[in-house]
């Protein structure tokens, strides 16, 4: 074993002991080159001793502590940097170089430090200073902000507003005086005719002091796209996020249109390889069983985990079919080349809904159903039979019978409703169009609106617990013959922009039914104002004859 000693035994000299004197020293960080002779003008631009002396007390406020450097002082447009009044503990050093020549006659420097006080108190500027607008000061508003500030009385009372004229864009070789010689050429080269529109500057531009840290950095799955501009034949390059999600959706056409989709479009052609090929083509089976279908009634043909993949998929949907977005046939899906406007065989296609505002269904909340799911009792007492029992509710959910009620909204196909009475309307072909409708389609306005009438009794009814008769429905179409039901039409449909498929007044039958409806209200008023009038006016007479 060695007795020599390491690196770590290495004893090394203490570090001499000097007072501290007690002395208080006040610090300033200067955000600017400060030389000996321009430390007056320095203090000038803080405010003054006075305001540095205020600042660093002991007891001053704290909006006593806050400290304004002002870079052009006697400017009152000039926004000052805001600076703030910390504490600290540090020591001033009084630091001395002596010069001194070696033996070899070299210059050799010897440093000398010597701690002369403490610093309590620091002044610091660390926010950001704002933005600065320097107007025109031979400006008559200019001039009077002066006068304001030097409380020249005379020269406030002989301001007058100047006569307006109009040069709002002057040439930019025009600058303030005060402008930097070299930032005024810059500007020439650099920009056009500048704005003269006499605009002074507000007491803050920017309410933000401290920089934030925007880290910006490019996405990395954004590559360069150079695009062609087909009129002018110019390219130009763009960033083109590759990764980004495409959303898709069935291409939608109006009852005006006078052409429908022939294909898909190409955007969505392109994901025909990412799609389910078994689901996509039991999709295009159905569509050429059946031309139109509502998303209800299709999607009531698959499983729900097929029906979850449809969801997911994005692109199988659009490759299926097309969709109108007004007219009988709105938000239904439709075979590509495949015109019902065309094809009086469509009729039955046709789509018809209205709101259940009035009846609607119980249905349990989010968290009664997410507490129901978690329970073991339920899902014990659950049994295979009633999952059987609402899954094939479910797949009929689309048809109207007359006698169940699946849903709260009544949104059904033609096709679709079983109903036998129903179903015998729907299939006369005696009050036909021989031109397709925007509003009624292939049906008279007369024989959609008995269809409309007996299924919304039929459903109500079937709200409320029973099974209409058709003896009610009767009485209904009776009456609608008469006249009568249309009336009651008028009362329960909406003046406004509905679409016209779902029963809505007609745009020129809305505005005149908002008039009318306008009009008898102000009678009414008025009535109400000339009774209260005529009313107080022969009480007022009574007491007089007593």
């Amino acid at each position: 074993m060695s007795d020599e000693a390491g690196p770590s035994s290495t004893i090394r000299s203490e570090a001499p002991e000097r007072p501290l004197p007690s002395t208080p020293f006040y610090s300033i960080e200067y955000p600017g080159y400060v030389k000996p002779e321009s430390v007056p003008l320095a203090v000038s631009n803080l405010g003054g001793h006075s305001r540095l002396e205020t600042a660093f007390k002991r007891t001053a406020a704290k909006n006593e502590a806050l400290l304004e450097l002002n870079l052009r002082p006697g400017n009152p447009f000039a926004h000052p940097i805001p600076g703030d009044i910390v504490s600290t503990n540090n020591i001033l050093l009084k630091v001395v170089r002596r010069k001194r020549r070696n033996p070899n006659g070299e210059c050799v420097g010897e440093f000398t430090a010597e701690a002369v006080g403490v610093i309590p108190k620091t002044a610091r500027f660390r926010s950001m200073a704002d933005y600065q607008f320097q107007p025109d000061m031979n400006d008559p508003l200019a001039q009077l902000r002066l006068a304001m500030d030097r409380m020249d009385v005379d020269a406030i009372r002989q301001y007058s507003i100047p006569e307006e004229k109009e040069d709002y864009v002057i040439p930019a070789s025009i600058h303030p005086p005060e402008l930097d010689p070299a930032l005024a050429e810059q500007s020439e080269q650099t920009s056009g005719p500048r704005s003269n529109l006499r605009l002074f500057p507000p007491p803050l531009f920017s309410r933000q002091n401290v920089p934030q840290n925007y880290n910006f950095k490019a996405n990395p799955a954004s590559i360069v796209t150079s695009l062609i501009n087909e009129e002018t034949g110019e390219e130009r390059k763009r960033l083109i996020n590759k990764g980004r999600w495409k959303g898709h959706g069935p291409v939608t056409i109006t009852f005006s249109d006078p052409n429908v989709p022939e294909g898909p479009p190409p955007t969505v052609e392109t994901g025909r390889t990412q799609a389910n090929s078994e689901l996509l083509n039991r999709i295009l089976e159905f569509m050429n069983e059946r031309p139109v279908w509502t998303r209800a009634a299709l999607y009531n043909q698959f499983s729900p985990a097929e029906l979850r993949e449809i969801h997911n998929s994005k692109v199988i949907m659009p490759l299926a079919g097309y969709m109108f977005s007004d007219g009988p046939w709105r938000d239904a899906m439709v075979r590509f080349k495949y015109d019902p406007r065309k094809e009086l065989d469509a009729r039955i296609y046709q789509r018809i809904y209205f709101r259940n505002a009035n009846h609607p269904m119980a249905r349990p909340s989010v968290v009664a159903r997410r507490q129901e799911g978690r329970s073991s009792t339920t899902y014990i007492s659950r049994s295979i039979e009633q999952e059987e029992s609402f899954e094939a509710d479910r797949r009929k959910s689309h048809i109207f019978d007359g006698k169940t009620v699946t849903k709260e909204t009544a949104a059904f196909q033609l096709c679709d409703i079983h109903d036998p009475m129903l179903k015998e309307m729907v299939e006369d072909d005696e009050d036909l169009r021989e031109v397709c409708d925007e509003r009624d389609g292939w049906y008279s306005a007369q024989a959609l609106e008995r269809i409309k009438t007996i299924l919304r009794h039929k459903f109500f009814s079937l709200l409320q617990g029973y099974v209409a008769t058709e003896e009610e429905c009767q009485a209904l179409l009776e009456q609608d013959a008469s006249g009568k039901s249309q009336t009651t039409r008028m009362k329960r449909l909406k003046f406004g922009k509905h679409n016209m498929a779902k029963g809505a007044l007609r745009p020129e039958d809305a505005a005149a039914a908002r008039l009318q409806a306008t009009l008898d209200r102000n009678a009414k008023t008025l009535l109400a104002t000339r009774r209260e009038m005529y009313g107080g006016r022969n009480s007022q007479t009574a007491d007089n004859s007593r």
